[in-house]
């Protein structure tokens, strides 16, 4: 696959008010309302992401859910949205209240974060750098950095690495070297003991 620097956008592609980083691939099917993707990130296809900031070099697999809508349960009597989209039921203008609530309860997506297929990023949670997110896990509290999580609810179930090497990698920022520079260094991102001794 080919991937240039201008964003690749797959068929059936939605983008309202959102933002791409260079090298970005949509995959196709994906929806995406006020969301910023860094570099390097993809979606492989039927994504559905509201209101979120995806850092770079994130992978996200297929049907995954970012800050999906939820219904007012606690909050009025009725949850249907023809409470909220009554001009599509011909019951007067839309309640923008609902999406204002979820536009505040944003999603934050760290670097080089890697979620697996059919998981659910719930409104508000932070996932920290180098996660992991487990396929069909509900994500609905916030993830350390390089933490493994999975399940419904989502638990951590491990990490990539031991403390002292998460310090180093993040101190490293390394998603935010140039594009000649990450050419330069491929091999050394292929070896984990020469990258480390390198770079950390």
């Amino acid at each position: 696959m080919n991937i240039e620097a201008q964003p690749k956008i797959g068929n059936n592609v939605t983008l309202n008010q959102s933002r791409l980083g260079q090298y970005v691939h949509l995959g196709d099917d994906a929806i995406l309302e006020e969301v910023e993707m860094g570099d390097y990130s993809y979606t492989a296809g039927h994504n559905q992401i509201s209101y979120a900031t995806v850092g770079k070099f994130v992978s996200i697999a297929t049907y995954v859910r970012i800050n999906p809508g939820n219904h007012p349960t606690y909050q009025r009597i009725v949850q249907h949205h023809f409470t909220y989209r009554g001009s599509d039921y011909d019951l007067g203008e839309d309640d923008e209240a609902i999406f204002d609530w979820r536009r505040a309860q944003h999603v934050t997506i760290g670097h080089d974060v890697w979620i697996g297929h059919n998981a659910v990023i719930m409104p508000g949670v932070t996932i920290g750098n180098g996660a992991v997110v487990g396929s069909a896990a509900v994500v609905t509290k916030d993830v350390a950095p390089y933490a493994i999580v999975a399940g419904v609810a989502a638990k951590q179930i491990g990490s990539r690495f031991s403390d002292s090497l998460i310090e180093r990698i993040e101190r490293s920022q390394w998603w935010h070297w140039d594009h000649e520079t990450l050419r330069e260094r491929m091999a050394d991102f292929r070896d984990m003991e020469k990258f480390i001794a390198r770079y950390l």
